[in-house]
């Protein structure tokens, strides 16, 4: 039995004014994979998920999610930015923050009748977050605020999540409980998930499979396919030993771990805001 497939490319490249991202690349990620998005510092991770959101066309080929061509506003998408939340959001209660994306509305707080108040407190019961609803973002962690803008992505019950970078910032245990609730999320929902990551070991025993950027190319598949030395070397475009040691995995070039550069987000240089999500969601 075939699966179908959740976001497919065909021959895509994808360009940023004179800059070639991404050149004829053709990937497809099943409904109901867990994929990690790897790749260097400006490979073009969040461009790919903006292409997924229908905001970056491409300049050649074609991209399907859940079998038609990616458009604007898809509600069948969650996405999760690099961008936390905005400075203006701080005031807010942990339920006003997951209400404002119902219907389209941020910010205004619209009110809202029982289908939406159930869509909610089903978002904020997905990700354990019932205990926030009452408690303004700024009195909270950052993963707290993560568990939020993860119920976010939840409304709607979409059948894709885009997760770009949601363990920037959070310290190792932090980032474990965020890993371990989407990967739990994804399986009782039975979504595909996309999730990007700037450290191989963090999706280690997660995913099922890896989506390593490079260079304008791509390789898919499992982790022990994708991530070897003649593959790495080509999408680095050095040569790169992958190193093996008490089930972690090192990827170094001159004896360095070239995972732990300082990282810097791969899009167009400025961070996304409330706006930009918004635009994703419902343009």
């Amino acid at each position: 039995m075939t699966t179908a497939s959740a976001v497919e490319f065909n021959d895509v490249t994808l360009t940023l004014g004179d800059r070639v991202v991404l050149s004829d690349v053709s990937i497809s990620i099943s409904e109901g994979e867990f994929v990690g998005l790897l790749g260097p510092n400006g490979a073009g991770k969040t461009t790919l998920m903006r292409a997924i959101l229908g905001l970056v066309p491409p300049s050649r080929g074609t991209v399907s999610v859940l079998g038609r061509p990616a458009t604007r506003g898809n509600v069948a998408i969650g996405y999760l930015p690099q961008a936390r939340a905005a400075p203006a959001t701080m005031g807010l209660s942990g339920w006003d923050f997951v209400a404002s994306v119902v219907n389209g509305h941020r910010l205004g707080l619209p009110l809202h009748g029982k289908a939406e108040r159930a869509e909610i407190h089903r978002s904020l019961e997905m990700v354990d977050a019932h205990d926030l609803a009452h408690r303004r973002l700024g009195e909270m962690s950052g993963g707290e605020r993560q568990r939020l803008v993860l119920a976010q992505a939840l409304v709607g019950r979409p059948r894709l999540l885009l997760l770009d970078e949601p363990l920037i910032s959070l310290d190792p245990h932090r980032g474990q409980e965020i890993l371990a609730l989407v990967r739990r999320v994804q399986r009782e929902l039975g979504v595909a998930v996309l999730f990007s990551a700037h450290e191989l070991n963090q999706l280690l025993g997660v995913m099922d499979k890896v989506l390593y950027l490079g260079r304008g190319q791509a390789a898919l598949g499992a982790v022990e396919d994708v991530v070897t030395s003649p593959v790495l070397s080509r999408l680095y475009g050095s040569q790169i030993d992958v190193v093996h040691v008490n089930g972690r995995i090192f990827v170094m070039v001159g004896g360095h771990d070239i995972e732990h550069q300082p990282h810097r987000h791969d899009h167009d240089g400025s961070d996304w805001n409330t706006a930009e999500l918004e635009k994703a969601r419902h343009v």
